[in-house]
């Protein structure tokens, strides 16, 4: 009778909560510190009885807190979280008599999506749990039933309050039996602690003299010529950390990776081993070991060679392998200090604890997809795995799995596609997501808070709803005032999405917060108190070209102490050399005083000089290839304004309203096409009946400028004698004609004084 009445007490309690509170609690059993505090209107007094059980779990927390007043929430969970494991199933049938807890927040997680689209939102803030699943932008949206349902599992986890304990780097300790570290041998500071790469970046203190030399870019450049990345181009303001040498051995003891690493590492690192004819001796490849020496010297780095199909899940080991290092020996310093605090006389202040920032996270990975989280992921867990095949505990590895993993059911439509682009879009490529990953040396834990998390995995745009604009109420950033290593992979594709989001994350990265968000302040580095995190942050980029947006990331928004490092292979061919049929490739300069003049420059060239001679019926099967989307828009709306004869499909048209364009253009019914470059690169759909061709604006992937020339052989072997080709070109577009026409040749046309230079592709007889 008492455990019926207590039960009821239980479902008053819950049923005064507030539809986030019982989501939150449902999905975490943990107060949420963000949607849950009082709102400041005046609410009518509650009086609530707490059972003797619940009053004796709960006496611990409440002596060590006398003087706060411990909310109905508080003790509610308290309530909730002590129950004997012996009456769980008594709990049941009175469950199924009265009706659960879990019944009574499931009702709630049945409303509409818009009314209950604010509360998603609120718990994606800390939790990385994301929004209803959404598609990426240029996919065809989806039934949102196919979404894999996890919550009965989410809540048996989230109520598990070992999770909270277990990961709390506050209130866990060194225990005896394990094994010592380099953090925990500290105080013998032998010479191979010193060396530590960790220890010495973290360990630097700056000067105002140093701060003002970084803000003034005065850097020395020097360039180096390494076996596998080919030159290199090593900045620095300081003559203490301006060369590098490339590693011709590697011994895992002397990269001073932490425990399990050295011995895991080769076994996940085998199968690209493998391949190179690598040994135990040697446990990176030729391009991992000099990455991961730049990598382990902590400076920042660009590296924009890395493709889907050649290298990607080399580099991707690589990154991980650094980030789970930074973390585990991060972890280790603040476990080995908490245990010496714990020995220490109460009383006494040192300020060698200091050993945090002043919020957790210290890693942000920025990859585009999904499959990419997915990927890293299974990196990070087998890197953690010992070499005796014992599996680490990993909490929510199921519902990760299920949001994150790709459906075996759904089959790929039957088109050819280029092998590149069946790598970059392998799996679930949903671009909406982010997750907090906390790591211990032996178990992780997925879906963590993001103030819990020691490792934040999102996308930009995942980041960005987070994030929100000046302006908005409910947006967050602070979470990111002290990450020390940030790794953007596939950068190029962010060029595809929103660049803005990437540009909006920057300027949000090391700011100071806004809330305390618990944080000892004795145990904060100076640095961090000093806001001069971003001066302590280690940038990584990885992609696949060489841009000048990505160029401005690294050149404004990285103020690494320590240095940058850019891997700078300048293309000796150019992708016009890949083109196979015979076709004279027309490359037209504009003039223009600055890069913004350029965009209108181009269009009133095109409209006044290049248009009138197209508009001839013998012109017809012109196809217009536009990167830029607002070029794209701009073009169209002129067309219907003349009202031109033409069709046009860009990454937002309708599968039937593409078909009617292709249809269109084919037959002759339209003389042009106008076709953007975000609609090739997510399609990838080969235009038939392509007579004429002009690129309003050198591609962005170089192998674009040959695979869209390639698509002229379609239009069939009587019409090749007529086939034309027209480029516009600028010098702000020194990078991207290097990529198509080779970089002797991009420099001869762009000091040349004439505006107007002819190549010549294909075989002749």
């Amino acid at each position: 009778m008492g455990k019926r009445k207590s039960r009821q007490q239980q479902q008053q309690l819950i049923s005064s909560l507030s539809k986030k509170q019982k989501k939150h609690l449902k999905d975490f059993g943990e107060e949420h510190p963000f949607y849950d505090r009082d709102s400041g209107k005046e609410k009518p007094i509650q009086i609530c009885e707490l059972s003797e059980h619940s009053e004796q779990s709960s006496s611990e927390s409440d002596a060590e807190n006398d003087s706060e007043q411990v909310s109905i929430y508080h003790k509610l969970l308290a309530t909730l979280k002590t129950v004997p494991e012996s009456d769980s199933e008594e709990e049941e049938e009175d469950e199924l008599e009265e009706g659960s807890d879990e019944d009574e927040l499931e009702e709630d997680s049945d409303e509409p999506d818009e009314k209950r689209g604010t509360a998603d939102e609120g718990n994606t803030l800390e939790s990385g749990k994301d929004v209803p699943s959404q598609k990426n932008s240029q996919e065809e949206p989806e039934d949102s039933d196919t979404s894999v349902n996890l919550n009965h599992e989410a809540l048996e986890e989230f109520m598990d309050a070992k999770h909270e304990s277990e990961f709390s780097l506050e209130t866990n300790f060194v225990e005896e039996g394990e094994d010592a570290s380099a953090d925990q041998k500290e105080g013998n500071s032998s010479p191979e602690v010193a060396k530590d790469p960790f220890k010495c970046h973290m360990s630097e203190e700056l000067e105002e003299a140093d701060i003002d030399k970084i803000l003034t870019h005065s850097k020395s450049v020097s360039q180096m010529k390494w076996p596998v990345l080919d030159h290199v181009v090593i900045s620095s303001t300081s003559e203490k950390f301006g060369t590098i040498k490339p590693c011709k051995e590697v011994d895992l003891k002397q990269l001073h990776l932490h425990k399990p690493l050295a011995s895991t590492w080769p076994k996940v690192n085998s199968p690209f081993l493998s391949k190179q004819g690598g040994t135990k001796d040697q446990p990176f490849t030729a391009l991992q070991k000099e990455l991961f020496c730049l990598m382990n010297s902590y400076k920042d780095l660009f590296y924009p060679e890395r493709t889907a199909l050649r290298n990607g899940e080399e580099v991707r080991h690589a990154y991980c392998l650094h980030a789970l290092n930074h973390v585990l020996k991060a972890n280790a310093q603040v476990l080995s200090n908490n245990a010496k605090r714990r020995d220490q006389k109460l009383g006494i202040d040192d300020d060698s604890f200091r050993d945090q920032g002043l919020t957790r996270p210290k890693v942000l990975m920025v990859v585009p997809f999904r499959e990419s989280a997915l990927r890293v992921v299974h990196i990070l867990i087998g890197l953690l795995e010992s070499g005796s095949n014992k599996k680490i505990d990993v909490s929510n590895k199921k519902r990760f799995k299920g949001e994150f993993g790709s459906d075996p059911d759904e089959k790929p439509p039957n088109l050819k596609r280029p092998e590149d682009y069946e790598a970059v879009f392998a799996g679930n490529i949903d671009d909406h997501f982010r997750i907090g990953v906390a790591v211990l040396q032996k178990a992780m834990r997925l879906y963590a808070p993001f103030y819990s998390s020691d490792i934040i995995i999102a996308s930009p745009l995942g980041l960005r709803t987070v994030i929100g604009a000046e302006g908005e109420k409910k947006r967050d950033y602070d979470f990111l005032s002290s990450i020390e290593v940030l790794i953007i992979d596939e950068v190029d594709v962010y060029l595809m999405q929103n660049w803005e989001h990437v540009l909006h994350l920057m300027n949000h990265l090391n700011l100071l917060p806004l809330e305390s968000h618990g944080v000892d302040f004795s145990r904060v580095r100076m640095f961090s108190l000093n806001n001069w995190s971003k001066y302590y942050r280690q940038t990584l980029l990885f992609g696949a070209l060489q841009h000048p947006h990505v160029n401005s990331i690294f050149n404004k928004h990285c103020f690494n102490y320590r240095g940058q490092v850019a891997i700078r292979n300048a293309p000796l061919t150019g992708s016009i050399s890949q083109v196979v049929v015979q076709l004279p490739h027309v490359f037209r300069k504009l003039e223009a005083e600055d890069s913004v003049s350029v965009i209108d420059a181009r269009f009133h060239f095109f409209i006044d000089k290049v248009l009138p001679e197209y508009r001839d019926a013998v012109m017809s099967h012109t196809l217009i290839y536009v990167p830029s989307y607002f070029d794209y828009v701009r073009l169209r709306n002129y067309f219907k304004k003349e009202e031109l004869s033409f069709t046009h499909v860009c990454e937002y048209t309708s599968k039937s309203g593409i078909s009617r364009a292709r249809q269109f253009f084919l037959k002759g019914d339209k003389q042009f096409l106008m076709l953007t470059e975000r609609f090739h690169f997510y399609k990838r759909y080969s235009i038939r009946g392509i007579r004429n061709l002009i690129f309003y604006e050198l591609p962005t992937y170089p192998h674009f400028y040959s695979e869209v020339c390639n698509m002229m052989k379609l239009a069939g072997g009587e019409e090749e004698a007529t086939l034309t080709c027209t480029v516009f070109y600028s010098k702000y577009d020194a990078q991207k004609l290097a990529a198509v026409v080779g970089v002797e040749r991009a420099a001869q046309m762009l000091q040349s004084s004439k505006n107007v230079h002819l190549f010549v592709t294909g075989e002749t007889e």
